[in-house]
């Protein structure tokens, strides 16, 4: 659970690549700069931990390329107090940049391996989101409504039943497409039945699954 002053400057190396890659938000980028990403990955990859990539950490999952974490977080327009509903919690390590951003996070991981291994790590770290087990497609309605959702996996379209849970003037960051690619898409709820939608490039995420496992 070190962070020696190799690990911090590896990040702000880390956060210097991501900025010149078009992050602006110097919010997420300080964010990046706190958050230990090494502490995060599995042993084989800890010496790769600040490269701008993504890498596995088990039960078929990747942590996140951390421009891809740095892209959807900024999307997201994040502000301290805001509710925000994670579908994915993987490894913690987005749920870890939001909370250093000041949100109230609610996640949710249907892997249970990931699921015991990220509350362990987050809270090892002081770190205090909401934990749930469960299928992400059906959200969290009894804590709604959200400021903000972030889906950490690929949606073959958007679910509806998170949609519900996003109070008027919310937004929900997901990537929409197939198994090789999707779109970021962005929406913002102007009203019960009217969502504004815009399209912000391609990615590669692992698939938004159903229901739960172990």
């Amino acid at each position: 659970m070190e962070d020696t002053f190799r690990h911090k400057g590896l990040r702000r190396k880390l956060v210097e690549t991501v900025r010149s890659k078009g992050i602006t938000d110097e919010n997420v980028l300080n964010a990046l700069d706190i958050v230990p990403r090494h502490i995060f990955m599995d042993s084989s990859f800890i010496k790769f931990s600040y490269q701008d990539q993504a890498f596995p950490i088990g039960a078929g999952q990747t942590i996140s390329q951390p421009y891809t974490v740095a892209f959807q977080t900024q999307l997201l327009e994040v502000k301290p107090n805001d509710k925000i509903l994670e579908i994915g919690t993987g490894s913690g390590y987005q749920t870890a940049i939001l909370l250093e951003l000041g949100a109230r996070v609610y996640t949710i991981e249907r892997q249970r391996e990931l699921f015991l291994k990220a509350q362990d790590l987050l809270g090892q770290l002081g770190y205090k989101p909401h934990f749930f087990f469960g299928d992400g497609m059906e959200g969290k309605p009894a804590y709604g409504p959200y400021d903000k959702i972030l889906i950490t996996a690929a949606a073959d379209q958007i679910p509806e039943k998170l949609l519900q849970q996003l109070r008027i003037g919310g937004i929900i960051v997901v990537p929409v497409g197939g198994r090789f690619s999707q779109s970021m898409i962005k929406i913002v709820k102007e009203s019960e039945s009217n969502f504004k939608k815009t399209s912000h490039g391609a990615f590669v995420f692992v698939p938004l699954l159903k229901g739960t496992e172990g």
